[in-house]
């Protein structure tokens, strides 16, 4: 095998959440302003065993590609457990989480501290990377960029690990996020997604504790050339009253929601140490739709967590259509160890896989429902690649003709498929931001 030049720029390998995508957008800034080169950077995640294994095997995999590559491992799962990366031969390097975005950490040569994870329960501010300019080079060529307005968790659900990878819930300032939307949209991005681990605690750490709906309005009062913001996975009775009045009357919010649920069944909810119960979830899916007709919502939900009886299952498989969710995150339950759910009564692996089976078709079921309902329907659909964007409810969307990526343009929804939408192009291709 040949081996790479010497120059060949940095590599980042993704697992995980959009926190995890968009802080791997800051390290290839802070990797190309170190001038490394031959690096490999792998960014892993720790919410299921399966997904640590699929970060073992890819750095395995990149060895043998590339044996002279310098290999940095980083992370929740690296974070959490540091000792189990840097026992692989494989690895150079493993960075903690709060390491892994401050630029000193990747101007140190090879020979340097070969283990570099602090206390990430110590940490009490977000980091300092928001307004850099690597963030902006970092997302060139995309349509959608997102930005990070809160990390950590305080919460202790007993099946999550990602509070030990991620340490208590910080904010970013309001000043800050306004600056890098800015940035972004100055650069050209026409949609922007707020991330974070909990975004609906967002303030509490702040003075004056300006809650996640404060934050929003405040956001698109001072930049008003974004034309779409959307949010990621919001806790359902974590939303303000700002945040409610905001779905029901700014437009530039997107009417599409992602829900943290879980489950539909109030004993495995409380045995999860969830803040909600069945009723909460199905309260919040209603007022949604009332406010913000023809809504789309998603869900994360979890199948054979410990305990679950097949009523239990019957109660989450049944909130699908309780609350009308269109877009599904399935996942079987997977125990991590030092999490109170490991020590709980276990549900047989395969029929784990069963139940997540069961879900996830009845999930494409309602997806394929909802996009059905769409034909006919005129919509606004930012363009990723050529023929090929998202509608305001977050439906792929097939175009009639290639547009530059980045254009919103004006569509009419003339079919669709079990898993995206076709549409006809109106009017001016000109036109970059609905009337």
């Amino acid at each position: 095998m040949t081996t790479p030049p010497p120059d060949r720029p940095p590599e980042i390998v993704t697992f995980g959440c959009r926190l995890n995508t968009y802080e791997s957008e800051v390290m290839r800034g802070l990797a190309q302003d170190a001038a490394l080169t031959d690096t490999v950077i792998i960014n892993t995640c720790a919410v299921t065993a399966e997904a640590e294994r699929q970060a073992r095997q890819m750095i395995r995999k990149l060895r043998r590609e590339r044996p002279e590559a310098r290999i940095i491992v980083t992370g929740c799962a690296a974070q959490i457990n540091p000792e189990r990366f840097a026992a692989m031969p494989e690895v150079d390097q493993v960075l903690g989480n709060s390491e892994k975005l401050k630029s000193e950490s990747f101007g140190l040569d090879r020979g340097a501290e070969r283990v570099r994870v602090n206390d990430i329960m110590a940490i009490r501010e977000t980091a300092g990377h928001l307004i850099d300019g690597p963030v902006v080079r970092g997302f060139e060529g995309r349509a959608r960029a997102f930005v990070q307005v809160q990390n950590g968790c305080d919460h202790r659900c007993t099946f999550c690990i990602i509070p030990f990878g991620r340490g208590p819930s910080r904010s970013a300032a309001i000043g800050e996020i306004v600056a890098q939307v800015r940035a972004l949209t100055g650069a050209g991005y026409r949609e922007v997604v707020l991330t974070g681990v909990d975004i609906t605690a967002y303030g509490a750490d702040l003075p004056g504790q300006p809650p996640l709906g404060q934050m929003v309005r405040r956001l698109l009062a001072q930049v008003p050339e974004l034309p779409r913001l959307r949010l990621s996975s919001l806790d359902p009775v974590e939303i303000d009253d700002d945040l409610w009045r905001l779905i029901a009357e700014e437009p530039r919010l997107m009417p599409h929601l992602h829900l943290s649920l879980q489950a539909g069944d109030d004993m495995i909810l409380k045995r999860m140490r969830r803040r909600h119960s069945r009723d909460d979830a199905i309260a919040t899916c209603r007022r949604a739709r009332t406010l913000r007709p023809g809504i789309a919502l998603g869900a994360d939900l979890i199948a054979g967590f410990p305990t679950e009886t097949d009523a239990m299952f019957d109660n989450s498989l049944e909130l699908v259509e309780a609350c009308d969710l269109t877009w599904l995150h399935v996942f079987p339950y997977s125990a991590r160890p030092g999490t109170p759910a490991a020590k709980m009564p276990a549900v047989a692996a395969a029929l784990r896989k069963e139940r997540a089976a069961r879900l996830r078709d009845a999930g494409a079921a309602a997806a394929a429902r909802f996009l059905r309902s769409c034909v006919g329907a005129q919509t606004h659909v930012l363009v990723e690649r050529e023929t090929l964007g998202r509608t305001e409810h977050f439906a792929e969307i097939t175009l009639d003709q290639p547009v530059e990526a980045g254009t919103i343009v004006p569509v009419s929804v003339t079919a669709a498929d079990p898993e995206r939408l076709q549409g006809r192009i109106r009017g001016d291709l000109t036109e970059r931001m609905p009337p």
